[in-house]
């Protein structure tokens, strides 16, 4: 059995090498960002989970609405006496088919729960004991990789584990929500969640700490459900349609229509 300390090798994050950007590149997010704050106004503050509850959270709110995967995570809790941050021994411990009542709400709750439940005993098996806490010494990338070897970890959860909970590294959530948006914008070519975000962080500012970069995932979310919708998007009053391509596009054909 591996043990974490082979896993990791340095305390620190190793800065990664960029090419220069023009003044134009540079300021690409940060005008984004500004344009959908004046709109907005800032979001709530996020209340930080430990990585595991986080961890969980995560894996459960896959194509879930947030106010439901909330509700989630209550329910573990309630169904699941002594279950809550810090003590998810009681839902690792729980049958598949209680764990699947218990987040019945969720999509697929018949996937999401046996997975669970895996992930649950692996961490355990690895690390000796059901906590995550000791990532908090390790560096960013190998944290992700570590989290990424377990089935149905991909980039997406693993950067809101490092940027969403205690932990508040620097990542950059990809979901479909954020994802979308960017796509439309053509700020960089079309790609998977996890080459979208490698190529968007070669355009954040060095400035941008781990809350910044959750303030700005947290306004490209709230926009895409907003105006920047999958099937009906509201362009001509978008904060963002001066700098939209598809945005203009779609509003230029509206007034071709007779």
């Amino acid at each position: 059995m591996s043990t974490t300390t082979e896993l990791f090798t340095s305390p620190e994050d190793v800065a990664t090498f960029r090419r220069p950007l023009t003044p134009e590149q540079a300021d690409k997010l940060p005008h984004i960002h500004r344009l959908l704050l004046g709109y907005y106004g800032e979001p709530k503050p996020r209340e930080l989970r430990d990585p595991l509850s986080q961890l969980i959270y995560s894996l459960l709110a896959a194509r879930t609405k947030t106010p439901t995967s909330n509700q989630v995570m209550r329910e573990l809790e309630r169904s699941f006496p002594g279950a809550g941050p810090g003590h998810w021994e009681p839902v690792r411990d729980a049958s598949v088919s209680d764990i699947e009542r218990a987040i019945a709400i969720v999509t697929f709750p018949d996937q999401k729960a046996p997975r669970l439940k895996d992930l649950l005993l692996q961490i355990t098996a690895r690390t000796g004991a059901l906590s995550l806490d000791f990532l908090a010494r390790y560096r960013t990338d190998k944290i992700r990789a570590w989290l990424e070897q377990f089935e149905g970890i991909g980039p997406q959860v693993s950067a809101a584990v490092v940027n969403f909970s205690t932990l508040r590294r620097r990542a950059l959530v990809i979901d479909a929500n954020h994802l979308r948006v960017i796509q439309r914008l053509c700020v960089v070519p079309r790609a998977d969640a996890a080459t979208t975000e490698e190529r968007l962080m070669r355009f954040v500012p060095e400035t941008w700490d781990a809350e910044m970069l959750d303030e700005d995932h947290s306004l490209v979310k709230l926009h895409a459900q907003t105006l920047c919708t999958f099937d009906s998007p509201k362009c001509e009053p978008c904060p963002l349609l001066k700098i939209c391509p598809t945005g203009q596009r779609n509003t230029n054909e509206l007034k071709l229509e007779p």
